[in-house]
């Protein structure tokens, strides 16, 4: 039951995040355009792509949030996924020197947190003020941040690999690290052309 209990966690952190991550991609564009009936916002290639990116951050903040939960469960003497020899989160997140940051020896987990609600609180203001004085300030931003993040990820994955085990929710929070950049690079790339990024949503 406890393994069941954590795939089904996995899973509710995961499936969110991979759609998405399609949203934010161009194939996304059929599964934009069937949704734009009932939501108004996939009506336009921006609108999809921001739509896709708060889901991924809010999600990406959400796991991050289950991993620092995790980390203070197994410091107190529990225990919460060892349920494999290698799909086993609790020898990673419990493991005090590979659990913190290596300069501040801040938790994972809580930076995580941070830079998620930092990215999602970007993504709402580009999604309300897609116009505004900070549009091309947050897209910035969040393509710098989420590139950062490609460095812990490949240090976080040494770790992985030095311990012969894997964390699916830190490899859930890659993913949507690696997502955001996505959405970030691609918002981006169409604020470059203004008739796009102003585009409406077409009335049917």
């Amino acid at each position: 039951m406890p393994n069941l209990l954590d795939n089904l966690l996995v899973a509710a952190y995961l499936l969110p995040t991979l759609f998405g991550l399609i949203l934010v991609l161009p194939f996304g564009k059929s599964i934009g355009d069937s949704l734009a009936g009932r939501f108004e916002i996939m009506g336009t290639e921006r609108g999809r792509i921001t739509a896709g990116l708060q889901i991924i951050t809010f999600f990406g903040f959400a796991v991050s949030a289950q991993t620092f939960w995790i980390s203070s469960k197994i410091s107190e003497g529990g225990d919460f996924c060892s349920s494999s020899a290698v799909f086993n989160c609790d020898d990673l997140i419990g493991n005090a020197e590979l659990n913190v940051d290596p300069i501040f020896g801040l938790s994972w987990g809580i930076i995580g947190m941070v830079i998620f609600a930092l990215l999602l609180f970007m993504v709402l203001v580009l999604k309300n003020e897609p116009n505004g004085e900070y549009t091309e300030r947050f897209l910035n931003y969040g393509s710098v941040i989420t590139g950062a993040g490609i460095l812990v990820i490949l240090l976080l994955v040494s770790y992985e690999v030095q311990e012969g085990k894997i964390c699916l929710y830190c490899t859930t929070a890659h993913i949507a690290n690696i997502a955001a950049l996505i959405g970030f690079l691609r918002l981006r790339k169409l604020h470059e052309d203004k008739t796009l990024w102003k585009a409406k949503p077409s009335s049917k």
